[in-house]
């Protein structure tokens, strides 16, 4: 039996695709986007394998999630799917994992600060994307009663990260942008919450300058003496999918260890 469909926004690596198979084994159809080079895609296609392997359905995009048009574009052709099936499927889960930004300092010698179109991108692909997204799937009557919205958000909404100047920014705005959402659709039974993982080696991870200190820093600080996996965070988020969760709302939920409550 299907559970229904399963939208997943950077669905091809890390979270995105930890969290897509195990949803998948839950019975979750995926409907993932992503933004890959063809270098990447031979890893595509094996995260979408796996997918299927659990029989399930799996339907990637390579395309920018944060394009007004080819979102729509993507919409229509996820309706299009979910209206082929006795009754009609509806969509269930949202995940969004997007890690695409700037990772430039604020303060440099000229020409290698960041710049206003770089800081414009990281918030728009990094947080604003949530709420453009979300506004569309209820608009168009796609997501289902007592569904569940997702966004990975990190301990650099509120930290301060060498390089991560950006991104925290994006972070900390996503976190907003969870609790605005959690408050509006509350009356729809539509539960929105933010998942801030602790460091995980992630393909993101390894292209922030100095990763390799990041890493010893949290094998150190963290009580249990090793790095969060991206099946940490997937068997939470599957876990709060459950009936037993509907009344967790607006909230920013750790899955670290207690990483950051000990450093």
């Amino acid at each position: 039996m299907s559970n229904g469909w399963a939208v997943i926004l950077g669905a091809s690596s890390g979270f995105g695709a930890a969290c897509g198979l195990a949803l998948a084994k839950s019975g979750y159809n995926i409907f993932g986007v992503h933004l890959d080079l063809k270098t990447t895609m031979p890893k595509v296609k094996e995260v979408v394998q796996r997918i299927e392997a659990t029989g399930r359905q799996a339907v990637f995009l390579n395309m920018n999630a944060a394009d007004e048009i080819k979102r729509t574009l993507a919409l229509e052709k996820l309706q299009a799917r979910m209206a082929e099936a006795t009754p009609p499927e509806r969509v269930h889960v949202l995940l969004h994992s997007l890690a695409f930004g700037t990772l430039l300092p604020f303060i440099a010698p000229a020409g290698q600060a960041v710049t206003k179109p770089q800081m414009d991108m990281t918030l728009d692909v990094m947080a604003n994307s949530l709420v453009y997204w979300v506004q569309d799937l209820v608009t168009r009557g796609m997501l289902a009663p007592d569904s569940r919205i997702f966004a990975m958000t990190s301990a650099g909404s509120h930290r301060v990260v060498p390089h991560y100047g950006a991104v925290s920014a994006a972070k900390a705005a996503l976190e907003s942008h969870v609790r605005q959402l959690a408050y509006e659709l509350a009356p729809q039974a539509i539960r929105v919450n933010a998942l801030q993982a602790g460091l995980t080696d992630t393909p993101a991870l390894r292209k922030i300058p100095g990763n390799e200190k990041m890493v010893d820093w949290a094998l150190q600080v963290n009580p249990s003496r090793r790095l969060t996996s991206v099946e940490d965070v997937a068997g939470t988020l599957v876990s709060l999918c459950g009936p037993g969760t509907s009344w967790v709302t607006g909230t920013i939920i750790r899955v670290d260890g207690g990483e950051d409550i000990s450093g």
